[in-house]
This record gives structure tokens, C-alpha cells and sequence, in this order.
């Protein structure tokens, strides 16, 4: 992509990529829809603590043996001596007694076990979009004041987007939506709104030494500090994904889905950043322009 690149002038086809990304992840959703983990379902978890190194294999050969089907297995602990178990459905008292009663003996020490009802599940996952739409709702308040508004509605889009687009990904690959992919949802908000005000500002102080009275004018200050903010958009989603790949290559099985929905989210994010914010920007201003220039001019009152 060359310096001169002209960032406005293709602002439709980038929108057009985003819608049709944005209708196929409905189609998804409306479809196959999510697959929720029992964070957001019911379910169980049990948590083994043992004096001696787990496999995986081992421990859903242990709850095999009590007529049990684990959902998943993570191994943590400095030696993989705890598993965390997770189960669809809630266990029973008979099966939770089971439990303790079987791993009391083999480990010394009985398992913890944790419960979700549907109707907490139901409550977690409302939660979740409260604190998405809250964050989008202080967002749009804060630029709104410390720009304008036409800013902030472009941001929060452009947020949203975001936002959209790692849910739909975890659709489309089946993906499990658990409380840590939550986490990463509302730190990609935390992140895309952060460049996005970047170029904003950029924006702002060159429209301070110009005086814009044509589209040409507004495109090219638009163009001028998307290149003047490129090379630090870029370098700071690199950083942020070697340490997200990092994440996901040696971090532990239980922030695996936060670790893949992170990078996700920096990639949408880099791109909504740099192609869709400060277009969206563009269009409205532009509107405004054309509305000033409409706006007929009251005649002046006879003496």
C-alpha cells in the first residue's frame, strides 16, 4: 500500500466487504447460532485437586468409571495435579455424592463442584451484553463531548463491528462462548476504540489549520491522518498479537478461547480502525457540508 494511497475513495468497497461479512455472520447466527459453554447453559464443574501428575485421558477414565461424560477436561496446577471438569447439565445430589466419595478415597481430598442453572446462565449472558452496551453508551458520551457526536457514532460502529465479527468467527468455527471470550469482547472495545480516537484527534488538529468548504478538502485531511497514524496503528496490533499468539501457544487450555477471540478482535479491530471509522466520518461530515451549502440565505428585512 503506497503512501498515496487513497483511503476515502475506496470507502465503498470496504463497506461493502463489512456488510457482507456482517449478513453472512447473521445467516450463521440465525442458523447454527452459538455454542454456548456452561458458563451461559447449565451445567456443572468439578474441580479435582490430586497428589499426583493428571492426564487427561485419566481423569475421563475415572468419571467413565462412575457412569459420567465429561463435556471438557483442562489440567492446571504447577504439575498438572487439578483438573477442572465440565460438564452440560446439572449433576444430581446422587452423582455429586458419587463424586466425592470416589475421588475422597483415591486423592485424599473430595472435588469441589460448582453449579449453573439456566436461569443463571440466562442472567450471565444478559449481563454480558449490558456491559458491551453500557461501554458503547459511555463511549459515545465521552467522544461526543471531546470531539462531536458524528465522531462518536462512527467509533461505536466501528466498535460494534468489531465485536460482531469475533462473535460470528466463533460461529462460524463452533467455538465455545465462555466468561473469558466476555473478557475479550470487552478488552478488543477497550483496544479498537483506543486507535480509533487516534486517527480522530489526527483529524481534529489538521482540521484546526484548514478551512474546509469542499468534500475534496475533508477527503484529503481524512487521507493525510489515516498515513500520518498508519505506521502506529500497525506497529501497536503487531505487538499486541505476539503477545496474544503467545497466549495462545503457551498459555493454559482455560484462556485458549479468550487467546483466539483476542486475536480475532485485533485483526477486526486494526481494520475497522483504519478503513471503516474514519470513512463513516467522512460521510457524515460530507452530509453536513452539502446541508450548509442547501441552507437557503433569509433575505434581509425591508427599511
Amino acid at each position: 500500500m503506497s503512501f498515496n494511497y487513497d483511503f476515502v475513495k475506496n470507502r465503498n468497497l470496504y463497506f461493502i466487504i463489512s456488510a457482507l461479512l456482517t449478513v453472512a455472520g447473521i445467516i450463521f447466527l440465525l442458523t447454527i447460532g452459538l455454542k454456548l459453554g456452561i458458563d451461559f447453559e447449565s451445567g456443572s464443574r468439578v474441580n479435582i485437586q490430586a497428589n499426583e501428575t493428571l492426564t487427561n485421558e485419566q481423569v475421563e477414565e475415572e468419571f467413565k468409571s462412575l457412569g459420567l461424560e465429561p463435556e471438557s477436561v483442562v489440567l492446571a496446577g504447577k504439575n498438572n495435579n487439578q483438573a477442572n471438569v465440565a460438564f452440560k447439565g446439572v449433576l444430581s445430589k446422587v452423582e455429586i455424592a458419587k463424586l466425592n466419595t470416589h475421588f475422597q478415597d483415591k486423592y485424599g481430598e473430595p472435588p469441589s463442584v460448582s453449579t449453573v442453572t439456566p436461569t443463571v446462565g440466562r442472567e450471565l449472558a444478559q449481563n454480558a451484553l449490558i456491559a458491551v452496551l453500557i461501554a458503547s453508551v459511555g463511549i459515545i458520551i465521552y467522544v461526543a463531548f471531546r470531539f462531536e457526536w458524528s465522531m462518536a457514532l462512527s467509533a461505536v460502529t466501528a466498535l460494534l463491528h468489531d465485536a460482531f465479527m469475533i462473535i460470528a468467527v466463533f460461529s462460524i468455527l463452533r467455538i465455545e462462548v465462555d466468561l473469558p471470550f466476555i473478557a475479550a469482547i470487552l478488552t478488543i472495545v477497550g483496544y479498537s476504540i483506543n486507535d480509533t480516537i487516534v486517527t480522530f484527534d489526527r483529524i481534529r488538529e489538521n482540521m484546526k489549520h484548514e478551512k474546509v468548504k469542499t468534500q475534496e478538502k475533508l477527503a484529503e485531511i481524512v487521507n493525510r491522518s489515516i498515513h500520518e497514524t498508519l505506521g502506529r496503528s500497525i506497529n501497536t496490533v503487531l505487538t499486541v498479537i505476539i503477545a496474544a499468539v503467545a497466549l495462545l501457544i503457551f498459555g493454559a487450555d482455560s484462556i485458549r478461547n479468550f487467546s483466539i477471540a483476542l486475536l480475532i478482535g485485533l485483526a477486526f479491530g486494526a481494520y475497522s480502525s483504519i478503513f471503516i471509522a474514519s470513512q463513516l466520518w467522512y460521510v457524515l461530515k460530507s452530509r453536513q457540508l452539502k446541508n450548509k451549502k442547501a441552507r437557503p440565505v433569509e433575505a434581509e428585512p425591508e427599511i
